[in-house]
């Protein structure tokens, strides 16, 4: 007999379009979306402002490169090579 969860699994990098609301972008990092709008206001998340400053939208690339430069990221980039076995 197999257990199924009801949760649905986490989407994946191509599932985000590459321009995001702060709903979908929040989504993307996991996180509430104000506790998102919280860190662009400190200036910890890049974001880019419309309509005089209101309106945010996230570039999912740029989200992806910030989440990975974070200290004690288990996330590599796509663009980054895996390391080789070899030397």
């Amino acid at each position: 007999m197999t257990t199924e969860s009801n949760a649905p699994a986490p989407p994946g990098r191509s599932e985000f379009p590459p321009v995001l609301t702060t709903a979908l972008a929040a989504e993307l990092l996991q996180l509430h979306a104000e506790s998102l709008r919280k860190m662009v206001r400190e200036g910890r998340v890049p974001c880019h402002r419309l309509g005089g400053g209101r309106d945010m939208r996230f570039l999912r690339d740029e989200l992806l490169a910030w989440l990975a430069a974070q200290p004690g990221s288990a996330i590599r980039p796509e663009t980054t090579p895996a390391p080789s076995a070899t030397r």
